[in-house]
C-alpha cells in the first residue's frame, strides 16, 4: 500500500505552477508530530497484521522543511514502514540531511524540470539546479549498498518538453535509478497554465521520442516510467478529452492524507469522501476504509471521477 501524506504547505521556492509557491498569501498548515506518529504506528500495525508492505511518502509544500520528519522517519522505518519523500532538493547539500535519507528512506523523489537556466527560473531560486545536481550525485555515492532508490520527477510544459531527453541524460549521469514525468496541470495555478499547457502535437512528439529514450536509459541502468496507458492519459488531457474511472479501488492500494489530517482515495477527493484520521484508531478501521469510500462515491459520485486526474491510476509508475 502507498500512503501519500502532505505534511506541510510551507515551501522555500517560488514555482509559478505550484499551489504552495512561497510568494502566495495562503495559510501554511502543518501536521502535528504526535498525530503523525500515532497514525504511522497504526499503518505499521496493519502492515504486520495483514502481511502487507506499506510505503509512507511525505509530500509538501517542501516536506524536508517539516521539522518532525527526521525523528518520525527514523521511528516509523524502525517499525517496518518504507519511508519516502518528494523534495525540491534545496536541502540536499547538507550532509546530515543526506545521512538521514540514506539511513531511513527507501525512496527519494527529487523534482526537477529543466537545465540550469530554465529550472532556476521556474523554481524562482538561483542555484536550484546546482543544489539538485550536487545533492543527487552525493546521495548516489553515499548510499553504498543500501536499498535507497533515487527518482527524479519532471513536470512537462512548453518551456521544458523540448529538452526532456537531454534532461533525462543528465539525470542518468547523476546516478538516479528512475525517472517519472507529469504533464502540467491547471488546477493549482490557472493563470500560469494557458501559456504553458501541452498541446496534442506535444504529446505526439513525446510518444514518438519515449521508446528509444527508454532503451537508451535502460542501457545505463535507469528506468523511464510511464507506459502507453499513461501517454494516452496525457494525450486526452491535452486534447480536452475526459477519461472517466469507474472503480479506482479506493483505499485498497493507495491513500492520500492532507495537512489537516483527512484521509481520502486521492488528493482530489478529500472534500467529498475524506475521513478524519481521528476516526481511524484500529486496524479494523483501516480495513473498512475501502468500503467506506466506495459507499460515499456510490451515494454521490464526484465530478472529478468523470475525468480522473490521478496519475497513478493511469500507470505513471509502470516501467
Amino acid at each position: 500500500m502507498i500512503v501519500l501524506w502532505r505534511t506541510t504547505t510551507r515551501c522555500n521556492y517560488a514555482c509559478g505552477f505550484c499551489a504552495y509557491d512561497r510568494r502566495l498569501d495562503i495559510a501554511r498548515d502543518e501536521v502535528g508530530a504526535n498525530e503523525a506518529f500515532r497514525f504511522g504506528e497504526l499503518l505499521a500495525d496493519r502492515s504486520r497484521a495483514r502481511a502487507t508492505p506499506v510505503m509512507l511518502s511525505w509530500l509538501g509544500g517542501e516536506p524536508l522543511l517539516w521539522r518532525p520528519i527526521w525523528a518520525l522517519s527514523a521511528a516509523l522505518a524502525g517499525q517496518g514502514l518504507a519511508i519516502s519523500a518528494t523534495t525540491n532538493g534545496s536541502t540536499l547539500h547538507r550532509p546530515a540531511v543526506r545521512a538521514d535519507i540514506v539511513t531511513h528512506f527507501a525512496e527519494l523523489t527529487v523534482s526537477i524540470d529543466g537545465r540550469a537556466p530554465v529550472h532556476d527560473r521556474l523554481r524562482g531560486r538561483a542555484g536550484a539546479w546546482d543544489k539538485v545536481r550536487d545533492g543527487l550525485r552525493a546521495l548516489a555515492a553515499e548510499r553504498g549498498n543500501t536499498p535507497l532508490k533515487l527518482r527524479a520527477n519532471i513536470v512537462l510544459m512548453r518551456d521544458t518538453i523540448a529538452h526532456f531527453a537531454d534532461l533525462c541524460t543528465a539525470l542518468a549521469e547523476w546516478g538516479v535509478d528512475e525517472i517519472t514525468f507529469n504533464q502540467l496541470g491547471g488546477r493549482d495555478r490557472p493563470a500560469f497554465f494557458p501559456a504553458q499547457r501541452l498541446r496534442a502535437e506535444d504529446i505526439t512528439a513525446l510518444a514518438t521520442l519515449v521508446p528509444a529514450l527508454r532503451q537508451r536509459l535502460a542501457a545505463r541502468g535507469v528506468t523511464l516510467c510511464g507506459d502507453a496507458r499513461y501517454l494516452d492519459r496525457l494525450r486526452a488531457s491535452a486534447s480536452g478529452e475526459a477519461l472517466a474511472v469507474d472503480d479506482c479501488r479506493p483505499g485498497r492500494n493507495f491513500l492520500f492524507i492532507d495537512e489537516h489530517g483527512v484521509a481520502a482515495p486521492c488528493s482530489f477527493s478529500g472534500a467529498a469522501y475524506g475521513v478524519p484520521l481521528a476516526a481511524l484508531r484500529t486496524v479494523a478501521d483501516l480495513d473498512a476504509l475501502p468500503a467506506r469510500f466506495a459507499a460515499a462515491r456510490a451515494a454521490q459520485r464526484l465530478a472529478t471521477c468523470d475525468d480522473c486526474p490521478s496519475t497513478q491510476t493511469f500507470a505513471k509508475f509502470a516501467a
